[in-house]
């Protein structure tokens, strides 16, 4: 395996953050406190039904994929607000959230959304697709400085930077695509996704810049409010 290839695996991944998960599963994550309880049933009641309506559009618009979701939760004190869809070995989808990201949600709408927004990056396929455009867009970068006379490490550097373009000139029209499949999830589930998307009111704003990784956050609730529109949701 070319370690370029190792490198298009980090990045595609690379919303995982860095050291070890400890995780659980919701249906078995237990509060560590008492005043934790509600959050916990929150979130598995949450789970249940965003899982399974998940579950149901995955069967809807795919085939041959693994439509299981696990939904996990990383009990580690220091991992960041995060919450991200990646493949376990079986291919089967995983959804992981830190408990800080579950503490900072402010209902089980915004909870639902962000879930709901995770399941459809995998209904989407993003990760396949994320790989097959890093791909050739590493090939591509790495023919042209074979052909601009470029030694064994060159044409590595290369093919690194043309996965991170590759990848990079997609990603956010893929956070687009996850909040418009994801609204409907989200409603589809029993849950309200302009309650839910008001999540971006406190998170920063990541503004319109090249080659970012997520969309500014105004045009990320301007696709929930026209998808929510369509399913019969007024503001």
């Amino acid at each position: 395996m070319h370690r370029w290839f190792v490198f298009l695996l980090s990045l595609l991944l690379a919303a995982c953050g860095e050291g070890a998960l400890h995780v659980q599963p919701a249906e078995e994550w237990l509060g560590d406190e008492p005043e934790a309880e509600p959050m916990v049933q929150t979130f598995r009641e949450v789970s249940r039904a965003v899982g399974a309506e998940a579950r149901r559009q995955c069967l809807k618009q795919t085939t041959g994929q693994n439509c299981d979701f696990r939904i996990l939760v990383d009990l580690n004190p220091q991992a960041s607000v995060n919450a991200f869809q990646t493949l376990d070995e079986n291919k089967q989808p995983v959804i992981i959230f830190t408990r800080s990201m579950i503490e900072s949600t402010q209902n089980a709408d915004e909870l639902a959304f962000v879930m709901g927004h995770e399941a459809a990056h995998h209904v989407l396929g993003h990760i396949a697709r994320q790989s097959e455009i890093a791909s050739a867009s590493a090939a591509e970068f790495g023919r042209v400085a074979e052909l601009r006379g470029g030694d064994a490490a060159a044409i590595e550097e290369a093919q690194k930077l043309g996965a991170q373009v590759g990848v990079q000139a997609y990603v956010k029209d893929f956070e687009l695509e996850a909040d418009q499949l994801g609204t409907i999830i989200t409603y589809n589930a029993g849950y309200n996704p302009l309650v839910g998307a008001r999540f971006f009111d406190r998170i920063p704003d990541p503004g319109d810049r090249f080659l970012g990784t997520h969309p500014p956050n105004a045009q990320r609730v301007q696709i929930v409010r026209e998808t929510a529109e369509q399913l019969g949701l007024s503001q």
